[in-house]
């Protein structure tokens, strides 16, 4: 059946980024000290998966029996490889179609899986083992190089043969709507004075989206390019909150450190690349061509609209500061993956790996205030204020939403909001 035909018992709006041709995972708690279940999004309800498991409607040869349901993470889901994932969407849209009567007709199984999101708090699907942040966008790439080297070398010649990246910290990848303490650091010094340190006078979002691993690979045994795909569960819209005057002093010989590793915040759905397939594309041309073992058969991206909105702590209403698009994204998804482990490094069911800042071509598409600002040196309207940094009280919202035939896959909103420093 076409996608735009698929129609589910569950009423959703026409806006909704979460109709039956999406269905992204995630992990709910009820409230209280509820245990956290698994779940995938309908409208405007939680599928509770545990439910749906104990219920015995999970019954093809993978799913059925299996615990992977019943635990607080989708680790255990990811590591069943596409497989099960597959498995796991055909039933998914066969319980949940207007024509199957096995939940649409019992109103007790009904009620006990579909929860409303109104009454559910969402927590982080996955237990993050490993967080790589990747810089491929290579009109980022180009005004930082700008903003920092000047106009003759903006991006360094290595780029163009490899996709560059840097170990995150996992332990502070947050669920949207966790609220960011702005973090304190150094700073570069004046004149001949001793470095700054204090609260970041520019601290700054960045617009990009995490890879989620499925199946792992063996230490010492790389990922092949053309199998990479099978190894990528979906993504989920992150914001890397950066701290630019901190990162900017101490990134000097080893990369980012402090000023970035105290926030990075990820959207509660996770955007199976089954959902995305509609909307691949072809990715940009590299010149030079990439190395063999980076060429791939099927060179594609996914194009993803994105929104970045600023909610100042004094007005009632977001603005609008910035619109991208995945699309224009330089080094795949799948070329991250087979670099990551061309050295033999081993991935984890759970592992995420990040863009880099989306930035776009047009002025408009810029994915962060450095680039919107150009370091400060302009400012930005906001509503009916203006920005160079994020200021105290700030509410970061970003968005991402493919537009089908009739219907949308989403992937709701990633927030945060900025909180004073500490004393």
């Amino acid at each position: 059946m076409a996608q735009a035909q698929l129609r589910s018992f569950v009423e959703v709006a026409p806006g909704s980024h979460f109709p039956i041709q999406n269905l992204p995972f995630g992990v709910f708690r009820r409230g209280g000290e509820q245990p956290p279940r698994p779940a995938v999004a309908i409208g405007d309800f939680a599928l509770d998966l545990a439910a749906a498991s104990e219920a015995g409607l999970f019954d093809g040869p993978l799913l059925s029996g299996s615990p992977c349901f019943r635990q607080e993470t989708l680790n255990m889901f990811l590591g069943m490889g596409r497989p099960a994932w597959k498995e796991a969407r055909a039933t998914l849209h066969k319980i949940l179609s207007a024509d199957e009567p096995i939940l649409r007709d019992n109103e007790a199984l009904r009620k006990k899986c579909l929860v409303p999101m109104s009454d559910i708090e969402m927590l982080l699907p996955i237990t993050v083992g490993d967080y790589t942040d990747f810089f491929c966008s290579v009109h980022h790439a180009r005004n930082c190089g700008f903003i920092f080297r000047g106009p003759q070398t903006p991006i360094n010649p290595n780029w163009f043969h490899l996709p560059i990246a840097y170990h995150g910290r996992a332990s502070s990848v947050i669920i949207s709507g966790t609220d960011i303490v702005r973090p304190k650091g150094q700073g570069h010094p004046t004149g001949d004075s001793k470095p700054y340190f204090g609260p970041s006078k520019k601290l700054d979002f960045e617009l990009e989206m995490a890879a989620i691993v499925g199946p792992g690979n063996k230490l010492g045994k790389p990922i092949d390019i053309n199998d990479a795909e099978e190894h990528i569960f979906g993504l989920m819209i992150m914001n890397d909150w950066s701290a630019r005057d901190i990162q900017a002093w101490e990134t000097i010989p080893l990369g980012p450190f402090l000023g970035k590793s105290f926030s990075t915040t990820v959207s509660p759905w996770i955007v199976t690349l089954d959902a995305l397939k509609p909307f691949t594309c072809d990715a940009p041309k590299q010149e030079p061509e990439p190395l063999p073992y980076l060429a791939e058969k099927n060179h594609v991206n996914y194009d993803i609209p994105l929104e970045v909105w600023i909610k100042p702590k004094e007005q009632s209403e977001p603005s609008m500061v910035a619109k991208s698009n995945f699309k224009h994204l330089y080094w795949t998804l799948t070329q991250q993956l087979a670099h990551h482990t061309v050295n033999g490094c081993n991935l984890r069911p759970g592992d995420m790996f990040a863009t880099g800042t989306l930035s776009g071509p047009e002025p408009e598409s810029l994915g962060c205030l450095l680039e919107l600002t150009w370091n400060g040196q302009k400012e930005i309207p906001v509503g009916n204020s203006t920005r160079k940094f994020l200021e105290d009280g700030d509410e970061v919202i970003l968005t991402a939403c493919c537009k089908g035939d009739g219907y949308n896959v989403g992937f709701g909103t990633c927030t945060g909001k900025v909180l004073p420093a500490l004393p």
